[in-house]
This record gives structure tokens, C-alpha cells and sequence, in this order.
């Protein structure tokens, strides 16, 4: 690839899990370790072979910092410019990496809270499984309650892991996976709903308040204005939510 070298470094694809059939996770090498505190990003990218020139997009690193390799979780957008190439790769295919990760999308240890509510759709769960792996090499003092929300279960990549994160966690992490189309998914047993509507439903009786509480939301960008718009109605401070939107939906042409 004929990249900067100033830009970039190359990086080798390890592993490659398939979740459904349009969302899969990549684990990958890069050839110098990349700092990063979980819940950032790193952008990835592949030369275009007609231009050129890099195609690159930001993507959430799901690993943790202690780990080697570098674990990102994509859904395939089929008109996209990257990911149906990226769909192409398996293990031992090359792409690059910006040097350096990016984004404020981290549990914040200054805001003076030990209650963290978590809300992220589809691949809006890769930084809280960042997250959630650090924090289990430790002893947190903190509770994080996270829903994952898709319209069906096989939406939900990392489900088992989180699942069983919370079950050896001693009180410490709650997940909760809802389903919003339960009638396109006969075998789901769990929660159903919206992810607006689960947050809605589960941020009381979870007993997470404006007062000992900050949200974060990750994922689908209608998704995090209504989600932020029932925050804000709770009584959230703006300072107090965080979010990460991932994609930004195409603007309405004015009505001639």
C-alpha cells in the first residue's frame, strides 16, 4: 500500500469471527503497540485501487489496553466506500492505522459519580466491551449498567461474553440485551423493546439518578437524540451525558 509512512503504519489481520451475517469482529496486529484507553478509536483504512488513495474510516477498538492485538467490531454497509472491502479480508490480509488513538468517549473518572448507565445499539457496544475487559482485570468501585439493543439477537455480537461478565462480576456490571423486533426472532427470551425504551424502563428501578449517575450513549444517531432527549427530561445535566454517534444520517433536501 502506498501510504505515509508518517500517516500510517500497516497492520496484519490475526482473526476474524462471523457474527451474523453482516456484522463480524477482526482482530489485529499492528506493527507498533497503539496506546489507548478503552473506549477510543482507531482508524482504519485500505488504498483504493483505482485512486489510489486511502479509503479510512474511525472505528471503535473493542480490546483492551492490556491487550496485543487491536479488536474492532464492523457492520457491513453494502454501499459503502470501506467496509465491503473490509468484508473481503481474512486473516493474514494487511491494512493501515493512523499512529494514534482518538475520542473522549471514556467512563468518566472526574465527574464525581460511581453509577455509569451505558446505552449502545449493534456495533455501538464495541467501547463498552473495551470497558468491560479492563475493568475486570481490576476491583472497580463503580457500577456500570449496560443495555445492548438490536432489532434481533443476532445483532447482539459479544452478547455471551458480556453475559458472562456479568455473572462472575459480583454485583458490579449489569447487561441487559433487548430485542425491538421480537416477532422476526422466535427463540428470544430476553428483554424487548427499543433501546430508548428499555433506557426509560430500566434507569429508576435500576436506582440510577441525575444525582449519583452519568450516561453514555454509543450507537445509531436517532437512537441518541431520543435517548439524550429522556436524560434530559430526568434531569441529567448535559455535562453528564456522553455520547458517540456513528454514523451521521444524509441531511433533508429543502422542499422546493
Amino acid at each position: 500500500m502506498a501510504v505515509s509512512p508518517e500517516k500510517y503504519q500497516r497492520g496484519r489481520i490475526t482473526w476474524r469471527k462471523d457474527h451474523s451475517s453482516d456484522l463480524w469482529s477482526v482482530r489485529v496486529a499492528p506493527e507498533k503497540r497503539i496506546e489507548f484507553e478503552p473506549g477510543q478509536y482507531v482508524t482504519l483504512g485500505l488504498e483504493d485501487a483505482g485512486t489510489g488513495k486511502p479509503i479510512e474510516r474511525a472505528y471503535s477498538v473493542c480490546s483492551a489496553p492490556h491487550e496485543d492485538e487491536l479488536e474492532f467490531f464492523f457492520e457491513l454497509v453494502r454501499h459503502g466506500q470501506l467496509t465491503p472491502k473490509l468484508y473481503e479480508l481474512k486473516p493474514g490480509a494487511e491494512i493501515f492505522l493512523r499512529h494514534r488513538a482518538k475520542g473522549a468517549f471514556t467512563l468518566d473518572a472526574k465527574g464525581g459519580r460511581r453509577n455509569h448507565f451505558m446505552v449502545t445499539t449493534v456495533t455501538g457496544v464495541a467501547p463498552a466491551v473495551s470497558m468491560v475487559r479492563s475493568l475486570r482485570r481490576q476491583k472497580p468501585d463503580l457500577r456500570l449498567f449496560l443495555i445492548q439493543a438490536g432489532s434481533r439477537s443476532r445483532e447482539l455480537g459479544y452478547r455471551e461474553e458480556l453475559e458472562r461478565a456479568a455473572a462472575e462480576s459480583g454485583g458490579w456490571l449489569t447487561y441487559v440485551p433487548s430485542v425491538s423486533r421480537p416477532w422476526e426472532d422466535a427463540g428470544w427470551k430476553g428483554e424487548r423493546g427499543r433501546a430508548e425504551d428499555v433506557l426509560r424502563k430500566h434507569l429508576d428501578v435500576a436506582g440510577f439518578s441525575p444525582e449519583n449517575s452519568i450516561a453514555y450513549l454509543c450507537g445509531h444517531p436517532q437512537m441518541i437524540e431520543n435517548g439524550k432527549g429522556i436524560l434530559l427530561r430526568r434531569g441529567f445535566d448535559r455535562a453528564r451525558i456522553h455520547v458517540e454517534v456513528y454514523w451521521m444520517p444524509p441531511k433533508e433536501k429543502p422542499a422546493a
